[in-house]
Order: C-alpha cells, then sequence, then structure tokens
C-alpha cells in the first residue's frame, strides 16, 4: 500500500496486486475535500523481447489502450498523453531551452556548464567531434539571448 499526503493529511492511496499479466489498482482518492472514491480495475501488462535478451514489460493505458512505460496518477492512472501532461522543457521559454542546451554541451566538454567559464579539448576525444560540439554550443548560446534583451540593446535579432 502506497500513501500521498499533503501537509500531513493523506488524500490518497493505492494498493497494487499483480496477476496473470495484469496488475490491479485499488486505490480511494479525495479529490479537493470531497467524499471518499473507491477505485478498482486491472491494467494488462504486456512483455516484449529486447534486443539483447530478456523481456521488457508495458502497461497497457486503460484509458486508450496503449502501450506505456510509466502510467500517471490521476482520477485514473492513464499515459502521459491521455493525461496531457507535459515535458518540462516543453513548457520553457526558447531562450531558456537554449541556455540548457548550452549549459549541457559546455559540460560535455569538461566544463562547469557556465558558459564564460574557456573549455577545453576532453583527453581522447577527436578534434572533430570537439569542433561539431563547439560549432553546437555557440549556436545554443546566440539562442539563449533573451529578446527582451535584444530589444533593450537595440539589436536586431536577424543579425545574431
Amino acid at each position: 500500500m502506497v500513501h500521498w499526503s499533503r501537509r500531513g493529511e493523506r488524500f490518497a492511496s493505492v494498493s497494487i496486486e499483480a496477476a496473470d499479466c495484469q496488475i490491479t489498482l485499488r486505490y480511494k482518492t479525495r479529490p479537493r475535500g470531497d467524499e471518499w472514491q473507491h477505485k478498482h480495475y486491472p491494467v494488462a501488462v504486456e512483455w516484449t523481447p529486447c534486443p539483447f535478451g530478456g523481456n521488457r514489460a508495458w502497461f497497457r493505458c486503460p484509458a486508450c489502450g496503449g502501450r506505456a512505460a510509466i502510467l500517471y496518477g490521476a482520477d485514473v492512472f492513464a499515459c502521459r498523453h491521455c493525461l496531457q501532461l507535459a515535458y518540462e522543457s516543453q513548457r520553457e521559454a526558447p531562450h531558456y531551452r537554449a541556455l540548457h542546451k548550452a549549459q549541457g554541451i559546455h559540460e560535455k566538454l569538461g566544463g562547469t556548464g557556465i558558459i564564460d567559464d574557456p573549455v577545453f579539448k576532453p583527453k581522447g576525444m577527436h578534434w572533430r567531434t570537439y569542433y561539431r560540439h563547439m560549432e553546437r554550443l555557440r549556436e545554443a548560446e546566440s539562442r539563449a539571448v533573451p529578446p527582451w534583451l535584444l530589444l533593450a540593446l537595440g539589436v536586431d535579432a536577424q543579425c545574431i
């Protein structure tokens, strides 16, 4: 049994029972102070072979029937598409996405992730790979400038 609480007050719990190619979810939830609602339904589990041996388990989404690695809890446990969940990066402004990409490339090159810090070719990296990463880093850095800053500086965004 798994419980969720907010500010010390339990608002949801779920128990999972495994059986022949399915799990059964039994839980109760209380939406925003309403009465407790009891839920009970099976979720199919499908197995697929992995390329190098073994098998991989997948859930069948109770809402759409699609294959999902993770089911997310809401009124009904379902896949991220049915619950219309977005990745964090999908909610970010474009210049923040570019900044995070530049920081990631900077760290891959052995840097700290702070864009102004210098980076050097890591030992063992081919020069061609290093130059490709540096080009991607420069391109991401140029997109990481917020549009309002360009306007404040009087710089045409087309020139960058």
